[in-house]
């Protein structure tokens, strides 16, 4: 009986091996593909893209059987050495639960995901053991981890389907209970700190609850509502993201609104959508629910450059408020300044002339503010209310948030704000906020999901960060050339530091910066932008 086991241990010791060794390394790919949103297709583009593909423990037990076949050994000792070479791999593996800017988060769903993974892969190589396939087989299951995710989340997808339509359901049926004046934004961009400005109004009436941060899923919204939404909240301000034709109407019939701001149409996620036709498409799918429901939409008059935008206008308009610097404009903004101290804009509404100001920087947010301030009265905010409220607006965490640091360097964190009229804004108020004697300098990796506009915007930004920057610390310079290109042209004295990663990039900060300096971090990856595993 133990002689017929005989075949099957030397690939069963090397499982062993790999059991551990796939244990970390599901980890690894699972981080990504969490960070993209468990979509198989664009998880395995994003792997093709980057090649990011095992090396090192491939190799290792690829040399293994070759020496075996120049130096023969019995198969238990290669299984031996080959079961060694994975636990080395292992050990050298990085945990994303405990490194990465944006940590490996093991909610339930990534942990039912994982488990499922792990088991597939154990269970195949299972039946290779039973069936005596050779110990140099197991380099197939070390490239094939990340395939067993995504077929983990094909397998669990019905399960997942029916947890979250209970949640979907618990969430509306509570809406639909608590009736409070729903506040749909969205937008390409600005939707986030719209919501933040008109937020903070809306608390002065203590009424009111807002989506935090950039949640703006089903499942995120929906959590929202299920565990903070309250009886006496009269007001529910939720931001709407845009993930392909279609994805706006879905989060309207989970949370019907009955206001809609459109903050603008804009190249984010341009990859996503193909067009900016489509993107403004998708972004009308709020105001026509809104208004289906008798309800009002505040719109950035920008946005009705786009045809179809134009012709919704046009048939709704007297149920559209729209907020901008145009002659047809109901809400017009007549002057936008950047201080020292905030932002100032003057704007003539109802016949009325009101002067708006928050402590706010980016003269984009002027814009926000204003949509902000129109749709606060339109809830019934009075409004001097509205603009004693907005004059203390606190700075929104990584959106051109100032920091004035003891040391006299004054950094500027526009983190989270990846999109090409931000930028230009985060760029205009450097020669503001630059100290005696300092040095204006930009800390970027460019932007993303700009599809074919990528090179092209990358390119404009570039030429005008070349009239704003003195130094440039292009991160991953390998994907905005175009813009480390323009830059140099325009600015032939600017110097360029080339940052592999962000943290290269702190390092030069620690040793350089001096009083006066004024830094623009302008976009911080995550990792599957920035980090180019090397496994």
């Amino acid at each position: 009986m133990l002689q017929a086991l005989e075949p099957h241990v030397p690939f069963a010791l090397v499982l062993a091996g790999f059991a551990v060794f796939a244990w970390r390394r599901l980890m690894t790919y699972l981080h990504i593909f969490q960070q993209e949103e468990y979509d198989g297709g664009r998880f395995l583009t994003w792997m093709l893209r980057t090649q990011t593909f095992d090396r090192r423990a491939s190799l290792a037990l690829l040399a293994l059987f070759a020496l075996s076949l120049i130096y023969p050994v019995p198969a238990i000792v290669l299984a031996g050495f080959m079961a060694l070479a994975l636990l080395v791999a292992a050990w050298r593996e990085r945990d994303p639960r405990k490194e990465g800017k944006k940590k490996l988060a093991m909610t339930q769903r990534a942990t039912r995901i994982f488990r499922l993974a792990f088991g597939l892969l154990i269970l195949v190589g299972l039946l290779a053991a039973a069936l005596a396939v050779p110990p140099v087989a197991i380099v197939a299951w070390v490239q094939g981890a990340p395939l067993a995710l995504v077929a983990a989340v094909m397998i669990l997808q019905p399960q997942e389907d029916r947890i979250q339509q209970g949640f979907w359901n618990e969430a509306h049926e509570k809406l639909q209970r608590l009736a409070p004046v729903v506040v749909g934004v969205t937008g390409s961009y600005g939707k986030t700190s719209t919501k933040h400005i008109l937020g903070h109004i809306l608390e002065s009436t203590g009424s009111a609850i807002i989506t935090p941060g950039s949640v703006n899923t089903p499942m995120g919204i929906a959590r929202i509502v299920r565990e903070r939404l309250e009886p006496y909240h009269r007001h529910f301000v939720v931001e709407m993201g845009a993930y392909g034709p279609g994805s706006i109407a879905r989060l309207c019939r989970l949370a019907p609104p009955d206001i809609a701001v459109v903050t603008a149409v804009g190249p984010a996620h341009y990859e996503r959508f193909k067009s900016l036709d489509a993107v403004a498409r998708t972004k009308f799918e709020l105001p026509e629910a809104a208004i289906a429901r008798g309800g009002k939409a505040i719109v950035n008059d920008e946005v009705l450059a786009f045809a179809d935008a134009k012709a919704f206008s046009d048939a709704h308009r007297a149920s559209m408020v729209l907020v901008g610097e145009g002659e047809g404009s109901d809400a017009r903004i007549t002057a936008a300044v950047q201080e020292k101290d905030g932002i100032r804009v003057a704007l003539t509404f109802e016949g009325q002339d009101h002067t708006l100001f928050a402590p706010l920087y980016g003269l984009h947010h002027g814009r926000n503010m204003a949509l902000a301030f129109v749709t606060a009265l339109a809830m019934g905010v009075d409004a001097e209310t509205a603009l004693v409220a907005m004059k203390s607006t606190p700075q929104i965490a990584h959106r051109l948030e100032v920091k004035r640091q003891g040391d006299g360097v004054t950094i500027v964190d526009d983190g989270y704000n990846s999109n090409p009229a931000g930028f230009a804004s985060a760029l205009d108020i450097l020669p503001l906020l630059v100290g005696q004697g300092g040095r204006r300098i930009l800390v970027t990796p460019g932007m993303v999901e700009l599809g074919e506009a990528h090179e092209a915007v990358h390119r404009k930004v570039g030429a005008r960060a070349a009239g704003k920057v003195d130094i440039l610390l292009a991160v991953a310079p390998a994907r905005i050339e175009a813009f480390i290109e323009a830059y140099k042209a325009g600015n032939p004295d600017g110097e360029v530091v080339e940052c592999a990663a962000f943290r290269d990039a702190q390092a030069w900060m620690g040793s350089n910066l001096r009083t006066g300096d004024v830094v623009l971090i302008e976009n911080d990856l995550p990792d599957l932008y920035e980090r180019k595993l090397s496994l």
